[in-house]
């Protein structure tokens, strides 16, 4: 559990997320994210001096990405601090803001942006040599499609493993389509009074488009859902749950949260009033090519450190890339409807990777503030069958 791990308020932020190939497919992440996280610490009074530490989190390769986060802080303007670039698949947000929170706790860092960054589209192909190949012929691997479709370890792809939890929580379509609607209206709660909710914490990408600059100020991708639409669509894999309607899509975006002690998060919050502390961090690994499992136990570890038990918190967000993992996890854990992944989830706005935990993060937190305080819980897997999970506290 920590003790002197803070967030200011509104010391965070997340770009809009694009659709795959849409609005962002050309732009470098690391460049895009650090233009984006320097107008948002301006539009927040915060200046990147005050920062002695970041971590740069991403999932997807990126032109001149070895440089990483020395090359992301010189951009964001302090160009005298470094870190760590960090990588847990989808679960790099919420391990990245775990190890945050333990350095602040130890005292290396009194001040950490946790950025992360991420573009699905448009993805690396890397070849890699081959002696033994006919002609000397180079191993080729497509970074995102190869490996979304290919756990080498499991042997499966990524819905194979939800498909696998389905048949063993005995998960039926029905649920799954129930759920996805679920959340489809919840995060048209979000875009309500013209998206107030979203503009608590969204900042928008300056983005050039040829000849022309543009402002990428919205999510990207929304497919309109109905109870009858889902019903007309057939399973992915046969005899299975789950649609194209009921999992995620990918995505592009980036996000940022500074991790601080208590005096710095008191310095740099927008309202003195609103204290933000991160409490813990949990992980997990589930069973070999049960993905959809891991959730579960890494948010138990994360309300055990705590010292919580579900029955104390105002809300949950979840990275559900899957509609099975949310079935699943509010069987096991007993999660009230009423207080889960309200304004919606990367179910529905997609899946940049590495920023999508973060983005659900500051859901998290906003979510608190308009309840009045309280904890709130995130968890959500990643590739190789594990999971990070965060709580956090709103006084």
């Amino acid at each position: 559990m920590f003790k002197n791990a803070f967030i200011p308020y509104k010391g965070y932020w997340s770009s809009p997320f694009a659709r795959w190939q849409g609005t962002l497919q050309y732009e470098n992440s690391i460049v895009l994210g650090a233009a984006t996280a320097k107008k948002a610490l301006d539009l927040r009074g915060i200046s990147p001096q005050v920062l002695d530490g970041c971590i740069l989190g991403w999932s997807v390769a990126q032109k001149s990405c070895f440089y990483g986060t020395p090359w992301f802080t010189g951009m964001l303007g302090n160009d005298q601090i470094s870190g760590p670039i960090f990588s847990q698949a989808c679960a790099t947000s919420a391990t990245g803001t775990g190890y945050a929170g333990s350095l602040v706790e130890t005292g290396i860092y009194s001040a950490m942006l946790v950025a992360m960054v991420d573009r699905c589209s448009n993805g690396p192909h890397l070849t890699w040599p081959n002696p033994l190949g006919p002609g000397g012929k180079p191993v080729a691997e497509d970074w995102v499609m190869d490996n979304f479709a290919k756990d080498p370890y499991a042997k499966n792809a990524m819905i194979e493993t939800a498909e696998r939890v389905a048949r063993q929580a005995k998960i039926t379509r029905e649920e799954c389509d129930e759920l996805t609607l679920d959340r489809y209206e919840k995060y048209a709660a979000a875009l309500a009074d013209d998206r107030a909710f979203q503009k608590r914490y969204m900042v928008s990408c300056d983005v050039r488009i040829g000849k022309k600059e543009i402002e990428f100020a919205e999510d990207e991708g929304i497919f309109p859902t109905t109870a009858e639409g889902l019903a007309k669509l057939k399973p992915v894999m046969p005899d299975g749950v789950l649609t194209y309607g009921s999992q995620t899509h990918p995505a592009d975006g980036n996000i940022g949260i500074v991790v601080c002690t208590r005096e710095k998060a008191e310095e740099l919050s927008a309202d003195k009033s609103v204290p933000v502390q991160l409490l813990s961090y949990g992980y997990t690994r589930a069973e070999k090519g049960c993905m959809a499992k891991a959730p579960v136990p890494a948010a138990w570890m994360a309300l055990e450190r705590a010292g919580l038990k579900v029955e104390d918190l105002a809300a949950v967000k979840t990275h559900n890339p899957f509609a099975v993992n949310d079935v699943n996890m509010e069987k096991e854990m007993k999660i009230p409807r009423r207080i889960f992944n309200n304004y919606g989830s990367s179910m529905i706005y997609g899946h940049p990777q590495a920023p999508t935990g973060g983005r659900m993060i500051i859901e998290l937190i906003e979510e608190l503030v308009l309840l009045g305080g309280g904890y709130g819980l995130f968890t959500g897997c990643a590739a190789g069958d594990t999971a990070g999970s965060v709580v956090v506290k709103v006084g």
